[in-house]
């Protein structure tokens, strides 16, 4: 039985979009930051480990409903609290 995923779409630097399959969202009690990560809509190979996994920073915006606004991650910090996090995903899978 195949799960269906929420999908986001997320344009480029061009301005070209993408499809993108939601992997999870979790948001870090300390801080309050929210973040998001994704992997490329028709990606998926027997291996699990072959597929791209993007993770952003993401924050609901107020004026329009179910949209949000993302942000790179940029610092050393937030990539190992985001590594940590998806490993835990991983196993739990």
């Amino acid at each position: 039985m195949t799960e269906e995923k929420d999908r986001i779409v997320i344009p480029d630097e061009n301005g070209d979009e993408h499809l993108f399959d939601e992997l999870f969202k979790f948001t870090v009690d300390e801080t309050g930051k929210s973040y998001i990560l994704v992997t490329p809509v028709g990606e998926e190979t027997e291996e699990e480990e072959d597929v791209e996994v993007f993770a952003f920073r993401y924050e609901d915006r107020e004026d329009e409903e179910n949209d949000i606004a993302l942000f790179p991650v940029e610092s050393d910090d937030e990539w190992e609290m985001i590594e940590e996090m998806l490993n835990t995903f991983s196993e739990d899978e």
